[in-house]
Parts: C-alpha cells; sequence; structure tokens
C-alpha cells in the first residue's frame, strides 16, 4: 500500500529550537531517508517553499479567486511530504514516527487511492 506523510511546521517552535538543532535534524532525515529508499519504503519526498509563496486558487460560481498563501488559516503549514510504501497503516505510522518533525508540528499519514480502480470503476 502506499501512504502520503505530510509534515506540518509550526514557525514558533522551529524558532525555539537551538542554534543548529534545525540542520541536525535535516541531516538526520536525509541519512534516514536514504535508508528508508534503501530497505524500498520510501518512493519520493520533497520539502516546499514557506507559506509565503504559495497561491490559493478556488473557482465558485463560475468565478476564480487566487489569493497569498496557504489554503487554511492554521499555524501549521504543509511543509514537506514522503510518498512511502508500506504493509498497512501501522507500518506507515510507524515509519512517521522515525521523522523529528511530529516535534515542531504535525505529521498526517494519509493513504494513497487506487487511481487504477478509479479510472476503471468510472470507465475513464
Amino acid at each position: 500500500m502506499k501512504f502520503l506523510v505530510m509534515i506540518y511546521s509550526d514557525d514558533q517552535l522551529l524558532g525555539e529550537l537551538p542554534s543548529g538543532q534545525f540542520d541536525h535534524m535535516m541531516h538526520g532525515c536525509f541519512t534516514h531517508a536514504d535508508e528508508l529508499k534503501a530497505e524500498g519504503h520510501l518512493i519520493e519526498s520533497q520539502q516546499l517553499e514557506h507559506p509565503v509563496t504559495a497561491r490559493s486558487v478556488r473557482v465558485r460560481n463560475g468565478k476564480t479567486t487566487v489569493f497569498d498563501g496557504p489554503f487554511a488559516e492554521t499555524k501549521e503549514y504543509l511543509a514537506g511530504f514522503n510518498l512511502i510504501e508500506a504493509a498497512d497503516m501501522d507500518e506507515a505510522v510507524r515509519i512517521a514516527q522515525s521523522f523529528p518533525w511530529s516535534r515542531t508540528g504535525c505529521i498526517e499519514v494519509r493513504p494513497i487511492r487506487d487511481m487504477d480502480a478509479v479510472r476503471e470503476r468510472v470507465g475513464a
């Protein structure tokens, strides 16, 4: 099964890290990502730019609105993601727990829908 592991960050908590701790955590993440990739668990991972660089798009009643920033008002913002392969949700959560970012935000683990099955169901 594939799971999307979304990393949410809180700037206040990141700012409270001791000097050099962020880089230390990132180094550990890269090392761990290499291990997960070698084990066949990590398919892809990316870090996102800060939310101030984002644009959100909504279309309502035929009218398009584009506005700055993330879609939702929140202290925590989507900072990056990992696409992983795991046997089940329990294993996916164990993998997600190995990332340090749960201390400075939140990590959401969500199953990936089988798009081939959806395509077949809708006749696309």
